[in-house]
């Protein structure tokens, strides 16, 4: 081989390089697609603004340390939080595995082959390293890398998003807990109440002034109690079984819990302006990272109609033993430029598929920015019609129970028929009942606006992995 060709074949290959720069600067780099502006008008408030800081521990709000100490726990044991934060270290390595392609690649060889003949046989033994790399002329391996790297922040989003599901699911399930336990101890105080009055009748029986029919119907009332009382059992253990395996154990595992009156709500939390919404939701954020990584699929499909510029250089050492192999080096230096002439229109159409692809993830970030604001205000107008329909319950209760009272007074007198008794005493315990549930139906308003408010926080894997 002539010793000249290897400068004549680098030379060639340098005014390749250049030529291909000078159209970079002539045609530009990764080109410029539609801008990604939010397409919906963003209200200047929310309905109701609290005074109470935000916090992005937000369940530390309610003041119960042995509540605080479950969520802890849920975040480092929970399956379904771990899973997506394998699904996170996924989506990194893939940014770095694309990453990659910036850089040239680097393979070494090495073989052998024998040449059989009548008269002797041939060995060569062959060593090199070869190397590729393609020049991003117009930016479509960046755009690739910043496509996969938008989507690593959706992922991170989505871990963030999970996590806050997951402390608010845990939270439901602690106070779920305390309104079952709550039922289940007032059912069991209208059953003992009930038999007092089922013996009160049976008293009033064996004198003659009562008739065997209000027995049966008192009767009644105990069993339709201890059938109530049957349904909240089986609830209480639903939740306990439920908060187990958000824990991540066994739903046979039993948690130990204080059992303690409903606490009372915090004072209402600053919501903020509906712009810091937008900047702090998880939700928000991994549905603009997905819009952001569909603007760069939308430039690699664009750039793949441009040519490529590919350079390739090798190094290889020939013999027929491995002592020779190293004397002698071959080099060669190489480039080409690839452009598409004729594909019947399938890179046109990966570019229609891109738009219209990002042209969703645009309307799907919108309707996920206006879900966020309708969850903020359907909390804050859920929270304020509970409470006042936790008063009028109240007021019901007070007014039932002095009904009761009367009548039962009445009765006792024989001025009244027992019937009239037994629907106030019934209506009394219902909305006894109903107090409870709707007081905790209050603290899961409460829960959903903390929810909707709360931004991403550093969790243990954060801090450790």
């Amino acid at each position: 081989m002539n010793r000249d060709e290897p400068n004549l074949s680098v030379m060639q290959t340098l005014k390749t390089t250049l030529i291909s720069v000078v159209l970079t600067a002539l045609l530009g780099c990764s080109p410029r697609v539609a801008n990604l502006t939010l397409p919906i008008e963003t209200p200047d408030t929310f309905s109701v603004a609290g005074d109470l800081a935000r916090t992005d521990q937000w369940w530390t709000a309610f003041g119960d340390a042995k509540m605080d100490t479950l969520v802890d726990t849920a975040l480092k044991s929970n399956f379904s939080l771990e899973s997506a934060w394998h699904r996170l270290s996924g989506a990194q390595a893939i940014v770095d595995r694309e990453s990659s392609s910036l850089f040239p690649n680097l393979e070494g060889f090495f073989g052998g082959e024998i040449e059989r003949s009548d008269s002797a046989d041939e060995k060569t033994l062959r060593l090199g390293l070869s190397s590729e790399f393609e020049l991003d002329l117009w930016g479509r391996i960046r755009s690739g890398i910043d496509a996969e790297r938008y989507r690593a922040r959706a992922s991170r989003a989505d871990y963030q998003t999970a996590a806050l599901t997951l402390s608010a699911e845990v939270v439901r399930t602690w106070y779920g807990l305390m309104v079952a336990r709550n039922q289940l101890d007032l059912f069991q105080q209208q059953i003992e109440t009930n038999e007092k009055v089922l013996s009160l009748i049976r008293t009033r029986l064996g004198s003659g002034q009562v008739r065997s029919v209000d027995i049966l119907r008192q009767k009644q009332l105990i069993e339709a109690t201890r059938e109530q009382k049957l349904s909240a059992e089986s609830r209480l253990q639903v939740l306990e079984h439920q908060l187990a395996v958000l824990l991540g154990r066994p739903p046979q595992e039993k948690i130990q819990y204080i059992h303690n009156p409903l606490p009372g709500l915090p004072p209402l939390p600053d919501t903020g302006l509906p712009t810091e919404l937008i900047q702090r939701r998880p939700d928000v954020q991994k549905a603009y990272g997905l819009l952001r990584a569909s603007d760069r699929d939308l430039a690699v499909a664009v750039t793949n109609r441009y040519p490529r510029l590919t350079l390739s250089a090798s190094a290889s050492s020939t013999s027929d033993g491995l002592s020779g192999l190293g004397d002698d080096w071959i080099r060669n230096f190489t480039s080409g430029l690839l452009a598409p002439i004729f594909n019947a229109g399938e890179l046109g159409a990966e570019v229609d598929r891109n738009r219209a692809a990002k042209n969703e993830s645009l309307a799907e970030y919108g309707q996920t920015v206006l879900t966020a604001f309708q969850e903020v205000e359907n909390a804050l107008i859920q929270e304020k019609k509970q409470g006042e329909r936790i008063r009028s319950i109240e007021m019901q209760v007070q007014l039932v129970r002095q009904t009761y009272a009367q009548l039962r007074l009445e009765y006792l007198n024989g001025l009244s028929d027992y019937l009239d008794v037994l629907v106030a005493l019934t209506n009394e315990q219902r909305l006894q009942r109903d107090l409870i549930f709707a007081k905790g139906i209050l603290l899961e308003y409460r829960i959903s606006l903390y929810r909707a408010l709360a931004g991403g926080f550093e969790t243990e894997r954060d801090i450790t992995e």
